[in-house]
């Protein structure tokens, strides 16, 4: 089809027309380096800026630069926005012209070599509060912890210094001087805010941009949240005793001034953060999840009346980052609206309910992608996110999950599929089951570029369910071999631990369960299942093998899944950041000329709110446009691509029929099934000191690169890591002189 979208894997843009005409590829070359060092000369000045705000000579070029600005249309406001949030969507902007002229290209070698990469997949600290932590990430912690650090020690050192010279009594001095400190919590508070909501845009240009991906960022969420909100609550605490000090507690929590901060929604802002904080606390998020989602919606009243607190100006330092934050929301709010159409969706006898969406062909998505999924019936705002276990090669029109029986909305997900499907047997009829289950979908999101194909020795280690992705994975690889499509993995070990040996029937759920001779000549695949509850094998002898399936249920919803969000198309995506950023500031402009100015408003709380609803303004309306304008080409797109679909099947089934079944005649005394070659343990868990030597000692090579992916919970992570940590750190004493590098695919909310 003409229209479609390139494959992930597939050269693009400016890069590929250079190659077509021979020429050599200078000008392309040049360009991407130019947008580089804009995106890295903008995104540093701007981190500078920030870290040295609070000193005096950084000070007093803001003072310059506000006296010079604050004739202008947009004031103080504009000239603090444009300092603190207008880097961040230039960055925003150069992004999307980067991704747009040069699409992702194929992973190449050398990348593995790569300071930075190695950097990326070392695990630095694998015990501790913040679990397995990367150098990169290491050394991101240490940067935010002097930051804070810094910005305090000066700021506590300068009010204390302004106050001793006033020569106040001491009460009164202790009085000032916690006002003044806890004025400074708030700010680098604010600061702190502006990284907070970066990572929670979950189509984020700008995660798309370094290729990371979401369920990634998470964490630096988490730990951002808890730092920000730490920050709150002592600004928040200094400004209680001072008032307390001063005997006016009540009366300073409701005071609301038109002139300055206003206390009562700093006090409603801050008590919504303190909700959300409490129960997204590791211990009450995994007993209580439900309670911990819907307090989390709360970030709505915290924003507004984190507006309303401070301003206009002050709220312009983050407004940036929350105005990524707000597109990202809208556009998924876009896609949630349509009703997907369930292929199949069945339950499997080891617990694990099978779910397959009906997709458009040009929808991109990698093995390594996770969708969230709403099911109407159970809840109208819950949202769970859950890893493909299909491969994007293994159908042009579909994409599967598994998900695993655990909690309450799983459960009773089960309950709906497992009572239609005993309807279904009773009548023993084909329709379809409209509307019995309706389903809407976020994403596809993750990695840009598919990582696992870069590694020509892979090891995947799964705990229980974890092996979904993992099997999209060896799917992935299998049809690329077939099709002699760029895939680099030679030798591919898994390490799956289950409780009970009936879960070892999910292996049955991938796509390609045969490997022919001409696979297995490029493809060593070897498959260690332990089954850690069990010391022996089930007395029913191929129990293991089998997967007996409940016959599965059609849902027609009407759509198939909408790729407005995750690795959707790279222009209109562009069209919607420019129009609403435009319109957002084309709307504040006519609200400073035709309403603040004309009928002088000069309330910090009214124009703390004017600024806000004409960011969202921005958002809904034009942006709103070109969501429209987008959804309807992609609708085009779809109906255009099943014409295509239908004459080709026409035209070329009776020859695709016949090459299919030669091609399965000369190979079908070859193949061997993925499930021949599982090695089943009983009653232990993997060794991974042994199993990563033994490995490396079959891959081969001086210093041969070993890519180590591992989705299970927590205390599998931590094991892995350490191993990877301990072989990288004694290479040639005694272990192998592979480098291990440890990649994390568990979403952990």
């Amino acid at each position: 089809m003409a229209g479609e979208r390139e494959p992930l894997l597939q050269n693009g843009g400016i890069s590929n027309a250079a190659a077509a005409k021979g020429s050599p590829a200078l000008l392309p070359s040049l360009a991407r380096s130019v947008l580089k060092f804009l995106m890295w000369a903008v995104f540093l000045s701007w981190a500078a800026g920030i870290f040295l705000y609070p000193t005096k000579p950084a000070q007093a070029a803001f003072g310059e630069w506000a006296a010079l600005t604050k004739q202008s249309i947009f004031g103080v406001t504009g000239t603090v926005f444009l300092v603190f949030s207008a880097p961040i969507l230039i960055v925003a902007a150069l992004a999307y012209v980067y991704i747009c002229a040069f699409p992702r290209d194929h992973v190449e070698k050398k990348k593995l070599r790569s300071l930075s990469f190695r950097l990326w997949t070392f695990p630095l600290l694998v015990d501790g509060p913040f679990g397995v932590v990367s150098a990169v990430e290491f050394i991101g912690i240490v940067l935010f912890i002097v930051y804070v650090v810094f910005s305090m020690t000066y700021y506590v050192v300068e009010s204390v210094s302004l106050v001793s010279k006033s020569h106040l009594l001491p009460t009164i001095s202790s009085e000032k001087i916690l006002g003044k400190i806890g004025g400074r919590f708030g700010s680098v508070g604010l600061f702190c805010m502006i990284f907070l909501f970066l990572p929670v845009s979950r189509g984020s240009v700008l995660l798309r941009l370094i290729d990371i991906p979401f369920e990634h960022v998470t964490r630096y969420h988490v730990w951002l949240g808890h730092l920000t909100m730490s920050l709150f609550t002592l600004h928040g605490l200094c400004y209680l005793i001072k008032w307390f000090l001063e005997g006016r507690v009540l009366k300073q929590i409701i005071q609301w001034k038109e002139i300055g901060v206003a206390h009562l929604a700093g006090v409603i802002s801050l008590v919504a953060g303190l909700l959300m904080w409490t129960t997204s606390l590791h211990p009450v998020r995994k007993r209580f999840f439900e309670l911990f989602f819907y307090t989390h919606q709360l970030y709505v009243v915290f924003i507004v009346f984190l507006v309303l607190h401070v301003g206009d100006f002050v709220f312009s330092i983050a407004a940036g980052a929350v105005f990524l934050f707000m597109l990202d929301r809208f556009l998924r709010f876009w896609q949630s609206r349509a009703k997907v159409d369930i292929v199949s969706a069945d339950c499997r006898p080891c617990g694990t309910v099978e779910l397959v969406f009906s997709k458009p062909a040009s929808l991109r998505y990698s093995a390594l992608s996770f969708i969230f999924v709403q099911v109407r019936e159970l809840s109208f705002l819950q949202w769970h996110p859950f890893s493909v276990s299909s491969s994007p090669m293994d159908g042009r029109y579909h994409m599967s999950i598994l998900i695993k029986v655990l909690g309450t909305w799983t459960d009773k997900l089960k309950s709906i599929i497992t009572d239609v499907e005993e309807n279904k047997t009773r009548s023993d009829t084909d329709q379809s089951h409209t509307g019995c289950i309706t389903a809407s979908i976020e994403g596809p999101y993750g990695h840009e570029s598919p990582y696992h194909l870069m590694y020509e020795n892979l090891i995947l280690v799964a705990g229980g369910i974890g092996i979904s992705p993992f099997l999209a994975i060896l799917s992935d690889i299998i049809h690329r071999i077939e099709q002699g499509m760029p895939c680099a993995p030679k030798n591919v070990l898994v390490l799956w631990s289950v409780k009970k040996s009936t879960e070892l029937s999910l292996l049955s759920a991938v796509d390609a369960q045969s490997i022919s001779s001409s696979v297995s000549e490029k493809l060593h695949l070897d498959i260690q299942a332990f089954v850690t509850q069990e010391s022996e094998p089930p007395l029913e002898d191929g129990i293991v093998e089998c997967d007996q399936k409940i016959p599965s249920i059609f849902v027609k919803n009407g759509a198939a899944m909408s790729g407005l969000v995750g690795t959707g198309d790279n222009f209109w995506a562009a069209m919607y950041f420019a129009a609403s950023t435009l319109g957002s500031v084309l709307a504040y402009a006519l609200v400073q000329v035709y309403y603040v100015k004309r009928f002088n408003v000069y309330a910090w709380w009214q124009l703390g709110l004017l600024l806000l609803l004409c960011m969202t303004a921005g958002v809904a309306l034009p942006g709103g446009l070109v969501v429209l304008l987008w959804h309807l080409s992609e609708k085009r797109r779809v109906q255009d691509d099943r014409w295509d679909t239908d004459a080709s099947t026409v035209k070329d089934g009776a020859e695709d029929e016949q090459t299919t079944n030669g091609a399965a005649g000369a190979d079908a005394a070859s193949a061997a099934s993925v499930a021949a070659l599982q090695t089943t343990r009983y009653g232990c868990r993997p060794k991974f000191q042994a199993e990563f030597m033994a490995f490396a000692e079959r891959a081969g090579g001086v210093a041969a690169d070993v890519g180590v992916l591992v989705c299970g919970p927590p205390g599998l992570q931590t094991s892995v890591a350490r191993e990877c940590r301990s072989q990288n750190l004694c290479r040639g004493g005694g272990k192998s002189s592979a480098v291990f590098h440890f990649n994390s695919h568990s979403f952990d909310l």
